[in-house]
């Protein structure tokens, strides 16, 4: 799960594991594999960084070492 910010500055949390693609339009958009769309404040690249932290995350807890 992400925390990342809606354009109202509301705070949300995301499974990440839910995300399809993520657009810049010029707003971040993210798309899920259930079809709804969120704007966002954060930017393509640091919502990118926060996916691959999270599951960085999960990985060194299960003892798979990221390449």
């Amino acid at each position: 799960m992400i925390e990342i910010k809606k354009l109202g500055d509301q705070i949300i949390i995301l499974n990440s594991d839910l995300i399809e693609t993520i657009e810049a339009t010029p707003d971040t958009m993210i798309v899920l594999t259930t079809g709804r769309k969120i704007v966002v404040k954060d930017s393509v690249d640091e919502v990118l960084k926060k996916v691959i932290e999270y599951r960085r995350s999960i990985h060194e807890g299960i003892g798979i070492k990221p390449e």
